[in-house]
């Protein structure tokens, strides 16, 4: 057994090029290599549902779910992409979180990872499941989380351009320009780095002033006022923790990253270059550990005001995301949702491939590594046995090549609970779970 390792901050270089090391197992002692692995979790969303033509249909390949179930089951064209991937892949069907079935169909977008219930005209959600996860794993990393979309910010309440939601339920802004996310979680020159280290003091300073103020302000409030300044510090605490934490990293130098490894200047006007630069985006920071937990929106569900509303027709294909959805069952419709539903699980494929085949410890990053992909509608406005897929995970006690169908007894919240136990993020429930999902165990 080695005595040795590797230090954390060593590079590869040669020919003008200089990329970071993954996680190596010699990056920690021989006896605690193992340990030492991290374990991960990815949530992707897209909108609007997929093609479901029936079983006896002349389009009836373009179904995105499988053909048969259990192991004995077969990808349809929709899903091909991942057949030699299907080792370590589980469809699942039957699906949906109960609180959605009421809502509007362009609304559940909002509730995908946090299977909360919208009640009132206050819109109130609740904490996702990547940020119950960051409140346990995130001090491991230099970011918490990463959090992604095709059309960044936070949107509007039920039409969020955003999957994560804090503890008080408030969406969390995604990113969206590829150079933007490089530069967060790999840039930084010696000038910007001072300037940083001014702000975070400067800010620290202000915040103790804010929350010294407060104490005294408090106690001259009623009870109304007092809940109002009670969830605005609660804001402010947040920002804190932030300062706290990004001081705490100033001094450990980013992981240094060939910028030539992601399609910085990829854009939305060219959907393939733009979701595989997003994907890579969050392939290099696993790689090179700098979080651990992320989520990306592929597309929000309001229609034509939206960045990816027209990604179809930047790839060819006539009409638009939210035309084609709606065009599902009409002459020819199943056949060209299909097409457009193929498309995103290539790049899906993309990604898990990425994954699978880069090693880690025994295995792969996959099979540390949990990727939950799918929607929250079946058809469009049909918030029923949403169409989803988890995979990697191997290491941590996931099986696979299996699909697997479900009635409305069994909530997704059943498989949040498995996923976050499986990253050692310990919960007994998740809003309305009734218990583990034990069939995508082994």
């Amino acid at each position: 057994m080695k005595s040795w390792h590797l230090h954390r901050r060593i590079f590869l270089r040669g020919t003008g090029v200089t990329l970071a090391l993954p996680l190596l197992e010699s990056m920690a002692p021989a006896a605690t290599a193992a340990q030492a692995l991290p374990k991960r979790m990815c949530c992707v969303y897209f909108p609007f549902g997929v093609s479901l033509p029936p079983a006896d249909h002349d389009e009836a390949n373009w179904n995105w779910f499988p053909r048969g179930e259990g192991r004995d089951f077969g990808f349809t064209s929709t899903l091909e992409s991942l057949e030699p991937l299907r080792e370590h892949v589980t469809v699942l069907s039957g699906l949906s979180h109960p609180h959605g079935h009421k809502m509007g169909g362009h609304d559940t977008g909002d509730i995908f990872l946090t299977a909360a219930p919208f009640k009132g005209s206050r819109f109130g959600n609740s904490i996702s499941i990547d940020q119950v996860a960051a409140a346990t794993m995130g001090h491991a990393t230099r970011l918490p989380s990463l959090t992604l979309s095709s059309d960044g910010g936070v949107g509007e309440p039920t039409r969020s351009t955003t999957l994560s939601f804090s503890d008080r339920g408030r969406p969390i802004p995604a990113l969206a320009n590829p150079a933007q996310i490089f530069s967060r979680l790999f840039g930084d020159d010696d000038d910007a780095l001072e300037m940083r280290r001014r702000r975070l003091s400067s800010s620290a300073s202000m915040l103790d002033l804010v929350l010294d103020h407060s104490r005294s302000l408090q106690r001259k409030l009623g009870k109304q006022d007092q809940e109002k300044l009670d969830e605005y510090l609660s804001s402010v605490r947040a920002v804190e923790q932030r300062v706290e934490r990004s001081q705490r990293w100033l001094e450990i130098p980013k992981p240094e990253v060939d910028p030539g490894a992601v399609n910085l200047d990829a854009s939305p006007k060219g959907p393939e270059e733009y979701i595989r630069a997003m994907y890579d985006l969050i392939f290099l920071a696993f790689q090179t550990d700098t979080m651990r937990l992320a989520t990306y929106m592929l597309g929000q569900v309001a229609g034509a005001t939206t960045v990816a509303n027209s990604f179809p027709a930047c790839i060819g294909l006539s009409g638009n995301w939210h035309g084609l959805a709606h065009g599902a069952g009409k002459k020819g419709g199943y056949a060209k949702l299909g097409r457009f539903d193929q498309f995103l699980a290539q790049q899906l494929s993309y990604f898990l491939n990425r994954l699978a085949e880069t090693p880690e410890g025994d295995g792969s990053m996959l099979d540390r590594t949990l990727v939950l992909y799918g929607s929250s509608n079946s058809r469009t406005h049909n918030n029923h046995n949403y169409p989803l897929l988890l995979a990697g995970g191997k290491q941590l006690g996931f099986q696979h090549n299996q699909h697997l169908r479900f009635t409305e007894k069994t909530p997704l919240s059943n498989l949040f609970v498995t996923m976050l136990n499986a990253i050692d993020v310990p919960t007994a429930g998740f809003v309305d779970s009734t218990g583990e999902m034990t069939e995508v165990m082994s």
